[in-house]
């Protein structure tokens, strides 16, 4: 018997990022989770396709992660981060700072990925401004480019439903052009075409010129426009015009980070150091909310001037290096660290990417990207309805027990870290089932 309830019940929570009437009229409810599954509220195991929201990196159910929260909450529910301070922070930020790419070292706790933007984003113009260079208020994002929902996060992201219902949003911001092209369909890991797109930050340069603009912010690969990846060398590339032009770069690993591509972050994979580093989702396996911003030497020294009595960053978050939090993190991150979940993804990259690409000749498939264990399948729209036909295989996905993103036309898959081979076929064998049946 289903245990669905009564649709009324469901009126009072408005949900994210959802059509909330379509929802609530067929709800997709889960109760429980462990290892890779989900159950739902009927009782059905949901194989995870997605790690929760490209947040559960280690799986459902960790027991070290309970645990520690449990035993936390017991002994200090909460503590104050002004002018105040308990060890778990400080533990938590020397554990990160470890696997932090070249010389990174220094962590500044957030609640989420979308805090971190909006915190290294003003870390970036008070850099600039502490340093006699206050003309530099400009920042630069990227088209479909995607940083959270606060209006920093959504002046630089380049998501039009995302932008247009928020009035103008930050002035003095412009867009890269993006790096989906045509050209690259079906390109097995980074893409060929498309480095010179870089040098379009060269144009913003010319157009708005370097003395004006602080900080370039890119997801080192897209997740929420549909999984777009970096061209070979492009990165690089924006390091080195940054570099030229006294620019600050500014990577957002809110999903690339922890293990999601074979390394720590991103930034090593592609060995590409920036400036500044967004992170969140995997830092607690999603089991408590958390996000942290990873700076360099150079940004963290130049807020480090003047007498010591005086705040130097007048910026902070009530729940900034929470207790419970940080115990969640740490847990997490013994897990990482003992079951060699950093490089995992490289293990299985090739199987992945064989699988992923096994779907090609299946109906309307028009496209399918994969770097590490992230991976998208572009679908064809219907004629005059968008983002139908892929809602279509999401719903009958979950309807048949495994659970991806859907992203306009785009099935998105980003499993956790701790999938074996047998379940990449379960969940790619199910896909091959459903666009098979999809018209």
């Amino acid at each position: 018997m289903s245990t669905l309830p009564d649709t009324s019940s469901l009126e009072a929570y408005w949900m994210p990022f959802t059509a909330n009437r379509q929802f609530k009229s067929a709800p997709r409810l889960l109760q429980s989770a462990k290892g890779m599954y989900y159950t739902d509220v009927d009782g059905r195991q949901v194989l995870d396709g997605t790690a929760g929201l490209w947040c559960c990196n280690l799986g459902h159910g960790r027991e070290e992660i309970s645990h520690a929260v449990a035993k936390q909450i017991g002994e200090m529910d909460y503590a104050p981060s002004f002018q105040m301070g308990h060890p778990l922070p400080f533990e938590f930020a020397n554990r990160l700072a470890k696997h932090l790419p070249g010389d990174m070292r220094h962590v500044f706790f957030t609640n989420s990925g979308s805090e971190s933007v909006d915190t290294a984003l003003k870390m970036a113009l008070a850099y600039h401004r502490l340093r006699g260079d206050g003309a530099r208020q400009r920042l630069i994002g990227r088209e479909k480019g995607y940083h959270g929902v606060g209006f920093g996060g959504i002046s630089v992201g380049g998501i039009v439903h995302n932008r247009k219902y928020f009035g103008s949003l930050l002035t003095g911001v412009d867009h890269l052009r993006h790096t989906l092209l045509p050209e690259n369909a079906f390109s097995q890991g980074l893409p060929k075409n498309g480095t010179e797109l870089a040098d379009d930050l060269e144009r913003l340069i010319t157009l708005h010129d370097a003395s004006t603009i602080a900080a370039v912010i890119v997801e080192p690969i897209s997740g929420s426009a549909g999984v777009i990846l970096p061209p070979e060398g492009y990165l690089k590339r924006l390091r080195e015009i940054c570099d030229a032009h006294g620019i600050l770069l500014i990577f957002d690993e809110v999903i690339t980070g922890f293990g999601r591509i074979g390394e720590p972050f991103a930034a090593q994979r592609f060995d590409v150091l920036p400036d500044i580093i967004t992170a969140a989702k995997g830092l607690t396996n999603g089991a408590i909310p958390m996000g942290a911003v990873f700076v360099r030497p150079p940004i963290h020294d130049a807020f480090m001037q003047g007498g010591e009595a005086g705040i130097e960053l007048f910026h902070g978050y009530t729940y900034s290096g929470h207790p419970v939090a940080c115990a969640a993190g740490i847990a997490a991150l013994d897990i990482y660290e003992r079951e060699n979940l950093f490089t995992r993804a490289r293990e299985l990259e090739s199987y992945w990417q064989q699988r992923l690409h096994s779907l090609r000749e299946q109906p309307h498939v028009v496209d399918i990207r994969d770097f590490g264990l992230i991976g998208a399948v572009q679908l064809a729209p219907r004629d005059g309805k968008p983002g139908q036909r892929a809602y279509q295989v999401f719903t009958e996905m979950f309807r048949r027990g495994a659970m991806v993103r859907v992203t306009g036309d785009t099935i998105a898959m980003s499993p956790p870290l701790i999938i074996e081979r047998a379940q990449i076929d379960e969940l790619i064998g199910r896909l091959a089932e459903v666009l098979a049946a999809t018209p």
